[in-house]
This record gives structure tokens, C-alpha cells and sequence, in this order.
């Protein structure tokens, strides 16, 4: 329990709780911790109207709820500070730790901690400086994700017949881009995904449009337009949402915002810049003209390659019509006739040599097996002795009393070493 006391302002007085006692004397009634609260909140939002405040932002949290909740400082002091989801759309920037900020709100006391707060309406960066530096902050994020890289970026097709295109429907962007669109191509279908490019929600439009389109399907290019403005007025195409779904779009992006000195984080993300609007439609679509001449050209060349080709088939055609060939035919037979008779002869006596030179060498193979023929030996006196069946060398193998077997050539005898 809290009591108040003299050293209280006299605001706080007024709500001071006495009893009486059964004596006449006054006793104060302790308040609760609610109590005191809910005075104090009344005290502070009551005596604070809307203000603004300059800080630095710091301890940023975008909650899973939509709500932002952050702390504003500067050199001597801070104060905390909440978005409500229903005002964060109203943003034209992302707001990040260090980043200088004005904020518009009233001063609130959060009972359940007892800690008083600002209930932000409206965040603007502080002045055109702090922009640049949170476009400075997100193009070095985004580029070190890859976002920018050349890599990922596809290709264009040649000749698109289907072109969505992404801006106001009420300014002179559209007017321009059909006026272009209807010189040079009049074939092209144009595919409008209304979207706000300024101001409070234009960055979400932005967003949304790119997605619906590449639901819808069917696209060829995707166009995302605007005329030229101020920084601030040209913020929405530096939102991070916008550049990631420019990158996640399966169409092909082509950012054109803004005149040709004004960059843009869509710049970088998209698939191809373009310097103004009118500028996008010259590049995405080739000149009715130039592709009529063109297949003019590409007609002409090809009849004069068929027609040249056409020529030198009939003049080769005369040619094998007065050939010896054609005109003598039974000539042609005959010469080839005798040329296969001459390649008989020689193979005859090329089979004939070769036959020859076999048996030749056939007959000194037998010539020379028959010389070691053992019969031939044995005719000649010799004789093969042999014990237990193995052929005896020499005298050393035998001793006496040894039987053994004496072959000749028309026959064979046993014996008993003496």
C-alpha cells in the first residue's frame, strides 16, 4: 500500500481518502497500487495534449501482433513509444535502430508496469538526410543478401504480348505508356493493377499489385511506374516490402520511376531500369516498323537464296543430262564389267600363291616331325631299356638282379641285370 503525504502536488491531494473515527479525528485510507495508477495516468494524460518529439530510435520490435514498439533518446533522457497495428500503415519508411525520427503522439501510462509512454500517431524520419540514410541502410542490407545481383535477374522476352503495368490509374504515367505501347506495337495487350505511388499505403499497394500479377499469369514484363517527385514523395518505391516482391515475382520487372536522375531501391531489385515511364515501353517492346522491315528483309533474302539454289540444281541437272553416263549406259556397264573380271584374276592368283606357299611350308613341318620320329632311332640298332617303366640313362640306374625291359623296333624283351 502507498500513501500520499505533504510532499505530494496538490493535484494529488484531491484524491486523498480519509475516515472518521468514532473520536471526530480524520484517518487517511491507504490507496491501492491501481488507484494510484490509473490517478497518475489521469494526471499525465490529461496535462499533456498531442505533441511532437524528436529521438533517436532505439530497441526497435516490429511484434507478430503488427504493433511497433521502440524508445525514442536523445542526450539525456528516453522514452518509450508504441505504433499501433491500425497507424503502422501510414508509414512511408522503415523505421531501424539510430535512425532520427519526429514523432506526433500523447503521452499514455501502461498500468499493468506502471511506466507512461508515447502513443504514436505518425513517424517521420528527421528531414531528408535521415532518408537518404535509411535508403543508405537498406540498399547495403538488401545488397548483401544478393538481391542485386546480376546473377538473378532474368531475361526479358523479345517480343511480349502480354505487359502488366503498375501505377495510378488517374496520372499521365498510364496515358504515356499506352500512348508508346499503341505506336509502336498495337498488338501488345496492356494488363493495369491500380496502385497508389504516393504517400500513406502506397508502399503495400505496391506490393499487393506485383503479387496479384503474377497470379494472375499469362504476363510477358511487368512495368512499375511512376513520375518523377521529391524524395519523400518517391519513398514508397524504397520500402523493403516493395523490393522483396519485386525479387520473388516470376515475371520479369522493369522499374521505371521517377525521372532519370531519380534512383530507387526498385532499381536496383527489378530485372531492368528504365530512366522514365515512357522510356520503359520504348525498351520493352520493339518498333512495328522495324519488325515489318525486317521481315521484309528476311523474305527478300530467302527468295534470293531459293531462287540461286533453284538455278544451280538445274544447271547440274543439264549437266548429268548430257553425261557420257546417261547417254551411254551399256558403255558404263561394260567398263565396269571388266573391271570386276580383272579383280577376280587377281584375287585367283593372289589365293593361287598363297595356297602354294601353305603347303609348302606344311610339307617341311612333316619333314621335320618325321625326323624325330623314335622308330627311325630304333631302326638303326638302338634300344630303349626301361625299369619299373621309367627309361633308364645311364648304367648307374640299374644294379643287379634288376629286371628290365629292352624295346626294338619290331619288338620288345625282358632281362635280369647281371
Amino acid at each position: 500500500m502507498l500513501y500520499y503525504s505533504h510532499l505530494f502536488t496538490p493535484a494529488f491531494h484531491t484524491g486523498v481518502r480519509f475516515r472518521m473515527q468514532q473520536s471526530g479525528s480524520r484517518v487517511q485510507v491507504p490507496l491501492t497500487i491501481t488507484e494510484v495508477t490509473r490517478r497518475i495516468k489521469l494526471a499525465l494524460e490529461s496535462g499533456f495534449p498531442a505533441l511532437q518529439v524528436v529521438g533517436e530510435v532505439s530497441n526497435f520490435k516490429h511484434h507478430s501482433s503488427g504493433h511497433l514498439y521502440f524508445t525514442l533518446k536523445d542526450e539525456g533522457a528516453q522514452l518509450s513509444a508504441v505504433m499501433w497495428r491500425s497507424r503502422v500503415p501510414s508509414l512511408t519508411f522503415s523505421p531501424e535502430d539510430g535512425m532520427k525520427v519526429v514523432a506526433t503522439g500523447r503521452i499514455s501510462v501502461y498500468e499493468v508496469r506502471g511506466s507512461y509512454q508515447i502513443d504514436v500517431s505518425t513517424l517521420r524520419p528527421m528531414g531528408t538526410g535521415d532518408l537518404q540514410m535509411a535508403f543508405e541502410r537498406l540498399k547495403e542490407k538488401l545488397g548483401a543478401e544478393g538481391l542485386f545481383d546480376l546473377s538473378r535477374k532474368k531475361v526479358l522476352p523479345r517480343y511480349p504480348m502480354r505487359i502488366g503495368v503498375i501505377t495510378s490509374p488517374t496520372g499521365a504515367v498510364l496515358h504515356d505508356i499506352k500512348h508508346v505501347l499503341d505506336r509502336r506495337f498495337p498488338a501488345v495487350q496492356l494488363v493495369l493493377a491500380p496502385a497508389r505511388v504516393q504517400g500513406a499505403g502506397a508502399a503495400d499497394d505496391i506490393a499487393q499489385a506485383i503479387r496479384d500479377l503474377n497470379r494472375l499469369g499469362g504476363l510477358d514484363i511487368l512495368i512499375l511506374a511512376r513520375g518523377g517527385g521529391s524524395l519523400e514523395d518517391l519513398w514508397p518505391f524504397n520500402e523493403e516490402k516493395v523490393a522483396r516482391a519485386i525479387a520473388a515475382s516470376h515475371v520479369p520487372v522493369v522499374s521505371a520511376v521517377g525521372h532519370e536522375v531519380d534512383v530507387t531501391i526498385a532499381d536496383f531489385v527489378a530485372d531492368l531500369r528504365a530512366p522514365t515511364p515512357t522510356a520503359a515501353a520504348e525498351m520493352v517492346v520493339r518498333d512495328r516498323a522495324a519488325i515489318l522491315e525486317l521481315l521484309r528483309n528476311s523474305c527478300y533474302t530467302m527468295h534470293e537464296s531459293l531462287s540461286s539454289r533453284l538455278r544451280h540444281r538445274r544447271e547440274h541437272i543439264r549437266h548429268l543430262l548430257k553425261s557420257h553416263a546417261l547417254n551411254r549406259p551399256v558403255d558404263l556397264l561394260h567398263r565396269h564389267s571388266q573391271h570386276v573380271d580383272e579383280l577376280n584374276r587377281s584375287m585367283s592368283t593372289a589365293v593361287t600363291h598363297r595356297s602354294a606357299l601353305a603347303e609348302t611350308r606344311a610339307r617341311a613341318l612333316i619333314d621335320r616331325l618325321a625326323a624325330l620320329d623314335p622308330q627311325r632311332v630304333l631302326r638303326r640298332g638302338y634300344a630303349i631299356v626301361r625299369r619299373e617303366g621309367t627309361v633308364v640313362a645311364s648304367c648307374t640306374d640299374v644294379r643287379p638282379r634288376d629286371r628290365v625291359d629292352i624295346t626294338f623296333h619290331d619288338g620288345a624283351v625282358s632281362s635280369i641285370v647281371d
